[in-house]
């Protein structure tokens, strides 16, 4: 029997049983795209979300102060720092050239005096204007407070948010350099008792803040700004309830510097170009690493390392319980290509019997059932990678979605040429392999017997 003898019988059969063969076809599609969009998926989550943790980003980052290490505290998560130390742009230039080192943002904290917005949100809803008669009394939810309250604001390079510990709740962080932006945190929206879930009912109000400058003799001044809060976030980069961009920090404490040393004093100041830095490790099992080699600058640091082993051992149960699945939907599609087959081969036994009783070998009737196996699967494997494809591809646009409400950098979709190629041939290979031993049951059916089966 040759080649073009075989493609024929297949091509009849396949139109012949139309239904079966579709649903055969199907079963294997969805197996394929099932892998296709895992294998896709995980990919991309190991060039980007994962990538992102092990190789850097802000779970692998390591928060430097302006100050000496404490020995006692050298190795804990949390370090007590010890007596402050300039931290400068030198400082910053040593710790730059550690090896290790992915990236280094500085950060700087200013004191500020704060006057929340005149009208606090009621909870579960928004702000409303002053109305005549009566004010609520003050310190309540529904109105100002009852006097400016000092805190800190926290100033970070904003460009690289993607990269500092910030966590964004409701609308959206502060443009890189604005300084008519801010942002709260919810420490801000505690002491007001705003819940967190009406944290967006801030979003859009303005906030005085000054920066405060002493004189001889106790007199002082403020610079008032009012800004616009933009955002609720959660920050791990310093001590404050307001953030905002690292230039709007800088002219805040070049303001208080002003003053001369007394008024840098009055508030705080030590004389540092910065306040903190957040390094970055080129990956996350050098995070310790790091940390003792900055400490052996001279500086005090802190870091999740134990949160960090904790993640890693997390990320290996997700990659196994990717495999685990990817197994089970190529057990379920080689299931049902042999049950295809093995139906195949009780229903065309009278088809077998001719076959061998015009000169067809065993051979021969192994070698129709294989390919038509194989056809099969190449046929699904195809429809199941591009399906697969797709999936993989509106998941990741869901994601993307998330990821720019939260302010953080989207991911590109990674799909691998060579997932494209062996998607449809390893669809189709185990598809032979499935569909082989009912093929070998099928070439030992005697002649005689499977016409008189009929």
């Amino acid at each position: 029997m040759s080649w073009r003898d075989v493609l024929a019988l297949v091509a009849k059969e396949l139109r012949r049983r139309a239904g079966r063969s579709a649903l055969t076809v199907a079963a294997v599609a969805l197996a394929a795209t099932l892998l296709t969009a895992l294998v896709t998926i995980a990919t991309t989550a190991q060039d980007r979300v994962l990538s992102e943790v092990t190789t850097g980003g802000p779970l692998a980052g390591i928060k430097v102060a302006a100050a000496a290490p404490d020995p006692a505290q050298v190795g804990r998560d949390n370090a007590a720092p010890g007596p402050p130390k300039p931290l400068d742009d030198s400082g910053v230039a040593r710790i730059r050239a550690l090896k290790d080192v992915a990236a280094v943002y500085p950060v700087l904290s200013v004191p500020v005096i704060v006057v929340a917005p005149e009208r606090i949100p009621l909870p579960g809803q928004p702000a409303q204007p002053p109305t005549a008669g009566e004010p609520p009394a003050p310190g309540t939810p529904g109105s100002g407070p009852e006097a400016p309250f000092g805190d800190t604001l926290v100033g970070v390079p904003l460009a690289n948010s993607g990269q500092l510990p910030l966590t964004l709740d409701a609308g959206r962080l502060p443009a890189p350099g604005s300084s008519s932006e801010v942002a709260v945190t919810s420490d801000f929206l505690d002491r007001f008792h705003i819940p967190q879930n009406d944290a967006a009912s801030l979003v859009g109000q303005r906030v005085e803040i000054g920066f405060p400058r002493a004189f001889s003799g106790g007199v002082s001044r403020s610079r008032w700004l009012d800004p616009v809060i933009v955002g609720v976030a959660d920050q791990d980069a310093g001590n404050g309830q307001l953030v905002g961009s690292l230039e709007l920090a800088t002219s805040g404490r070049d303001w208080i510097e002003a003053g001369g040393p007394a008024s840098a004093a009055a508030f705080g100041l030590q004389p540092t170009t910065y306040t903190g830095l957040y390094v970055i490790a080129a990956r996350l099992d050098r995070v310790g690493t790091l940390r003792t080699a900055i400490t052996a600058v001279g500086y005090s640091t802190s870091a999740a390392e134990n949160l960090i082993a904790s993640v890693r051992r997390y990320l290996r149960v997700v990659e196994i319980v990717l495999a685990g699945v990817g197994t089970i939907a190529l057990v379920i599609a080689a299931l049902g290509i042999a049950n295809a087959l093995l139906a195949a081969v009780r229903e065309r036994r009278r088809d077998i019997g001719v076959m061998k009783a015009i000169g067809a070998r065993d051979r021969d009737v192994l070698r129709v059932f294989v390919v038509e196996a194989f056809a099969v699967g190449l046929v699904g494997g195809v429809i199941g990678t591009a399906v697969g494809t797709g999936v993989a591809a509106a998941v990741g646009a869901a994601v993307n979605r998330y990821l720019s409400s939260q302010g953080v950098a989207g991911i590109h979709l990674t799909v691998r040429v060579p997932l494209l190629i062996l998607g449809p041939v390893g669809a189709a290979v185990l598809a032979v392999g499935a569909g082989f031993l009912p093929a070998r049951r099928a070439a030992r059916l005697p002649a005689s017997e499977a016409v008189a089966s009929t």
